[in-house]
């Protein structure tokens, strides 16, 4: 059963839902100037600095932390600064590289260009919802967090996240969890997809590829590992993927390489079966080593070195926020899509925090490449799913 909003808030929370209604365009166009600047991973300032500046223009005080994620506290009464806060996060960073080529065009009714969508329209929706509540001075039960995270995508491992949620944080306390990241008003993500990234080398002697010829061979040990690991037999329940994501070694066509490497990318919903997975990827190392060691002269080394991991979790079908979110769907004649994602979610459903991630409304597709586009399909109604949401969590 969902908490009751409180009563006085009615006509207040309904000043917010006609305002936010007519800001469709503004949007758009602001998830438009987001998007044109360049923030990967580990330089994601100058997009956060323009954020910050929003915020200011809004009158909200925006505070950077240590790491870059930038955090706006919503403004409460005294009766709700003591309880457990809500966050409300979508992340500055993009998959892409500084040097990146930015043009965000108008093709065939869409706007295209890298990072469009991922995550310029979560980051958007966002402030919009912010002004609304400010605009309506909603008085909500609960301190709301809005956090503007660094470091969700790939390498940065959702460092940002993770800091947030580190152990002596106070948000460690949280009641709720909501990433916007993405478009669409139909997606819940309530499950968290977990990953250990590892990075594996082997290094030997090296040599002439004649005269030394019989000397072990670092390329040979990643070869027949790479071989061992497409024959694992991996759970279909819960679904488990190991993916051999990059590999590299050597200096030259005519020489034995003193170094050979690979990258793999294991993924699963259960924590316990990403452990279960790293064992048996360590024992299939262990006799590919063995074998080349007996084959040839001269001795291996090896490193396995973990060089990314995202914890699993999950959240109840029949808890509130999932309910909330459902109903919020329903309200713009869309059917629930329940769903797995690895996203800024990840972390706090990991230490059992309630946390979903949605999308902030409108299509996209080609996510993550140069030719990523968004289609202004449904106005404000991502704003506006977020803000029903958030009105039954935080009882306005």
């Amino acid at each position: 059963m969902l908490p009751p909003m409180r009563a006085e808030g009615e006509g207040r929370l309904e000043a917010a839902v006609r305002w936010l209604s007519g800001q469709g365009d503004a949007i758009r166009d602001e998830q438009l100037e987001i998007a044109r600047i360049a923030s990967p991973p580990f330089d994601e300032r100058i997009r956060a600095e323009l954020v910050a500046a929003k915020l200011e223009a809004s009158r909200v005080e925006p505070v950077f932390d240590e790491i870059g994620n930038l955090l706006a506290r919503y403004p409460v009464d005294d009766d709700a600064a003591g309880q457990p806060p809500i966050v409300i996060a979508a992340h500055l960073d993009t998959v892409f590289a500084a040097d990146t080529p930015i043009e965000i065009r108008r093709e065939a009714g869409r706007w295209v260009g890298p990072g469009v969508t991922d995550n310029a329209r979560g980051l958007a929706v966002t402030l919009a919802v912010l002004r609304a509540l400010l605009r309506a001075d909603l008085r909500p039960h609960h301190p709301i967090v809005f956090a503007f995270t660094v470091g969700e995508e790939g390498p940065g491992d959702l460092r940002g996240v993770k800091h947030l949620f580190r152990d002596d944080s106070p948000l460690r306390e949280a009641a709720a969890f909501i990433a916007v990241d993405g478009t669409g008003l139909r997606r819940i993500t309530h499950r968290a997809l977990g990953s250990r990234r590892f990075r594996i080398s082997v290094a030997g002697a090296g040599g002439h590829s004649w005269t030394d010829w019989g000397r072990c061979n670092p390329a040979n040990v990643i070869g027949s590992l790479i071989h061992h690991l497409s024959q694992l037999s991996l759970p279909q329940s819960p679904r488990t993927t190991l993916t051999v994501a990059r590999l590299g070694g050597g200096i030259s066509i005519n020489a034995i390489p003193t170094e050979s490497w690979v990258e793999l990318d294991v993924r699963s919903e259960a924590d316990g079966t990403l452990h279960e997975t790293e064992s048996q990827i360590r024992e299939a190392l262990s006799a590919c080593l063995a074998a080349e060691s007996e084959r040839g002269e001269g001795a291996l080394s090896v490193d396995m070195k973990l060089i990314g991991e995202r914890p699993a979790g999950k959240l109840s079908v029949e808890h509130p926020l999932v309910l909330a979110a459902e109903e919020a769907t329903r309200a713009f004649a869309e059917e629930p899509e329940h769903g797995v994602s690895s996203t800024d979610a990840n972390v706090p459903l990991a230490l059992g925090i309630p946390a979903i991630a949605i999308g902030g409304g409108g299509r996209s597709g080609d996510t993550h490449t140069g030719n990523e586009w968004f289609e202004d399909s449904d106005d404000a109604a991502g704003a506006l799913r977020l803000l029903h949401i958030l009105a039954a969590i935080a009882r306005f």
